[in-house]
């Protein structure tokens, strides 16, 4: 997946698109998601679970502040604002949204 990015950029990447979403079905929905420099997400209309699979930093969640490595697992509530700060340039992640 990360070798498909970035992709065209669009007006929430003005760089390029930094996530791929390879499938959907009935609700559920899993992405690719590998931001660089920074994470411009707000929030989403459905609850989600990160998978962190390489790189490490910091998740906000709600206006709390959680570290992350590799092989973490996060939930974000739905409509909850979230986002990416001070993380390594090989972050990628799996999301999940359901």
């Amino acid at each position: 997946m990360l070798a498909r990015l970035p992709l065209p950029a669009n007006e929430k990447w003005t760089e390029g698109v930094w996530d791929v979403e390879p499938f959907e079905k009935d609700g559920v929905k899993l992405v690719f998601f590998a931001p660089r420099g920074t994470d411009h997400q707000t929030f989403h209309d459905e609850d989600e679970f990160y998978f962190i699979i390489s790189g490490s930093g910091e998740l906000v969640i709600g206006g709390e502040r959680y570290s992350f490595v590799a092989g973490d697992a996060f939930f974000v509530p739905a409509k909850v604002q979230h986002r990416f700060e001070n993380f390594t340039e090989d972050l990628a992640t799996w999301a999940v949204f359901f």
